[in-house]
């Protein structure tokens, strides 16, 4: 296998739109350890970002585009601070 780009560093994602007849289950399962592998540091929605515009337009109804997007989604969606810093008064 070959390797990918910073974006992809193990090239799983653009594997994955190689794959004929792949499921959304296999690309979700595919899309975990690209965001495991991601080096530290890296911004995961601008990387999800980056990917979708990469591949979607050439494969709109690809079940990965339609899990990266929805990646993207969660990314973007501000977290809630759990635990005592989500309590703690200024």
């Amino acid at each position: 296998m070959s390797r990918g780009d910073a974006l992809d560093p193990k090239g799983l994602i653009r594997e994955a739109y190689r794959i004929d007849g792949i499921g959304e289950g296999e690309c979700r399962s595919i899309f975990l350890d690209w965001a495991l592998s991601l080096p530290d540091g890296q911004e995961v929605g601008a990387a999800l970002e980056a990917l979708v515009e990469r591949y979607a337009a050439d494969s709109p109804d690809h079940p990965m585009t339609s899990v990266l997007r929805a990646g993207l989604a969660q990314a973007e969606r501000p977290r809630r601070r759990g635990g005592w810093r989500g309590r703690k008064r200024d």
